[in-house]
């Protein structure tokens, strides 16, 4: 018989208040979750954005990164990256999210392997050499630092390694570290959501053609949907989320410039990619030619909604070359690359998400935006030039024969250029308190717009893709044929957009930012045996001590009962 004050009763109370406890403890921990970031910049933390699109997963994402095998270490560092983003991702997915890593090299014949890498430079994926240290020795190595998701019969590359190219390595690497959750997030709800937002590629007036705008929408048509659209054949712009006005040469009349309008006071998005100054470069060659003004008629509605494109065009020193007969042996023409300050290369961004850790931008004759009070906007600048730019005032000389002279540097004296901004608020119509044009319904008028955002860039070229010359096949949006170079074209249109039409919030990701904490290499050099004895003596050590104490103590302890 057990004794209710008995030493045995009271260590059956204690196993079964333990055992009550851990009971609870799990069942609590099964219904309220939470996980603890520690990371100073929450590095490991997931957005709301990502949480929620992942939650609602309906089917399995799997997912295939080609980050395995023999890699450099700070490639190694973006692998763990990835693993760490996928873990964190899995936990609110649960089984909808399948990954694997990949080594992209394991194929037994050479040509298979070649096979299999051109199979995922097709999917997305960019291949990128990478050089190295080993023991003295300077190595190569392929990677290909990207992952294909596939989602039902839908399947979307991705490549990681991004940033800024004119950052160091390890800046690039570490902008490409904070990006890892938006590429898999974007690519993840681009595969999982229907494509429900409409796109109007405006025509009409002059703008691109569908062959230079190719490259774009291909880009686009990736996330939403994409159409070409005459606006002088329609009545109004409604089923549409946003417009896409790229470098308009003819004038608007009233009835077309009011159905812009009343499309952004419905709360459209839109994009304008607004030339100012014609250059005519089949007369490049000529000393007289001249860039001149577009007669658009669209200075009133920009004005209007609070900014202003001016006749004028920006120079900079930071430029894209242009091929320039420079000589001539026997008959065959000589040829060099040399910097055009009219191609200006823009890698000076804000910490916007849409362009935070963007590579460079290429512009082809951009001008100068003025803001002009506008209640209720906010302005957001996105890129601007180099600091050694310099603007021309129309009537501009645009010659090939001035890349010949010497480029001085005291000229490039204006400083630099905002040439991209976003405005956010309620906008007020060009038409309020005004007559309305002829055909307008006044009924369906609205005065003071809904909420809405825009994209104002001085430059329509920047949506304009090369054409191949011999085949005639449009070429990458950003890929300067001469120079084999890619620039950030398309990354920034598809950025922007994504912000104008993301309800879910998804773009913020990007303003992730993970802060490089790197040693001090002469530091470590000098005190590597001082902390080589402290890493293994002191553990030790304190052991030793520890040890010691214990039996002293011990002893102290047990000495009393004598």
């Amino acid at each position: 018989m057990v004794k209710l004050d008995s030493k045995k009763l009271e260590s059956i109370l204690y196993t079964l208040i333990g055992l009550f406890v851990i009971i609870v403890v799990n069942q609590l921990s099964a219904r309220l979750f939470y996980r603890f970031d520690l990371t100073e910049e929450h590095r490991y933390t997931i957005s709301d954005a990502s949480i929620n699109m992942l939650s609602e997963l309906d089917d399995v994402v799997y997912v295939d990164v080609y980050l395995e095998g023999d890699l450099p270490a700070g490639v190694k560092r973006l692998q763990k990256s990835v693993k760490e983003t996928l873990d964190e991702f899995k936990v609110y997915a649960g089984s909808n999210l399948q990954f694997r890593f990949i080594d992209p090299s394991t194929a037994k014949s050479q040509k298979a392997r070649q096979e299999f890498y051109e199979s995922l430079i097709k999917k997305g994926i960019q291949a990128t050499n990478l050089y190295d240290n080993v023991d003295g020795k300077r190595t190569q190595t392929l990677v290909f630092p990207g992952a294909i998701l596939t989602y039902g019969t839908k399947e979307m590359g991705i490549t990681f390694l991004k940033g800024n190219k004119t950052s160091s390595p390890q800046e690039q690497l570490n902008q490409s570290i904070e990006g890892v959750e938006f590429e898999l997030s974007s690519a993840i709800k681009s595969l999982t959501e229907q494509k429900n937002k409409r796109i109007a590629l405006l025509k009409g007036h002059g703008e691109l053609d569908t062959l230079e705008m190719a490259g774009l929408s291909s880009v686009l048509m990736s996330k939403f949907k994409v159409f070409n659209v005459d606006l002088t054949k329609r009545p109004n712009l409604l089923g549409f989320d946003a417009i896409v006005l790229a470098k308009p040469k003819k004038p608007f009349n009233e009835n077309d410039k009011y159905k812009i309008d009343q499309f952004i006071m419905r709360g459209g998005k839109a994009v304008f990619l607004i030339d100012a100054l014609s250059v005519n470069m089949d007369s490049a060659g000529s000393d007289t030619n001249l860039a001149l003004p577009y007669e658009t008629n669209l200075e009133d509605l920009f004005f209007k909604y609070g900014f202003r494109v001016n006749h004028n065009l920006v120079l900079d020193m930071n430029a894209a070359p242009h091929p320039v007969v420079v000589g001539n042996m026997g008959d065959n023409p000589q040829i060099r690359l040399l910097p055009w300050p009219f191609y200006p290369i823009v890698n000076d961004f804000s910490k916007h998400p849409a362009v935070r850790n963007l590579d460079a931008v290429v512009h082809r004759f951009v001008g100068t935006i003025d803001t002009v009070k506008a209640d209720g906007i906010i302005k957001i600048p996105l890129m601007k030039t180099s600091q050694y730019s310099k603007v021309l005032s129309s009537p501009v000389k645009v010659s090939i024969d001035e890349l010949r002279k010497e480029i001085k540097p005291e000229f490039f004296n204006s400083g630099p250029q905002v040439t991209a901004w976003i405005f956010e608020g309620k906008f007020t119509s060009l038409y309020k308190n005004r007559f309305l044009p002829g055909n307008a319904d006044k009924s369906t008028f609205i005065a003071d717009g809904n909420p809405t955002k825009m994209l104002i860039i001085s430059d329509g070229d920047v949506a304009q893709n090369d054409v191949n010359p011999k085949t005639g096949q449009p070429l990458e949006l950003g890929y300067d044929q001469f120079t084999e170079t890619r620039y950030a074209n398309a990354d920034l249109l598809n950025n922007v957009m994504t912000y104008l039409l993301d309800e879910n919030g998804i773009i913020n990701t990007r303003s992730k930012e993970v802060k490089i904490r790197l040693l001090d290499t002469v530091k470590v050099k000098a005190q590597k045996l001082t902390w080589q004895l402290i890493n293994l003596i002191l553990p030790i050590v304190v052991i030793i001590i520890f040890g010691i104490s214990k039996y002293f103590l011990r002893k102290r302890k047990y000495a009393r009962f004598k």
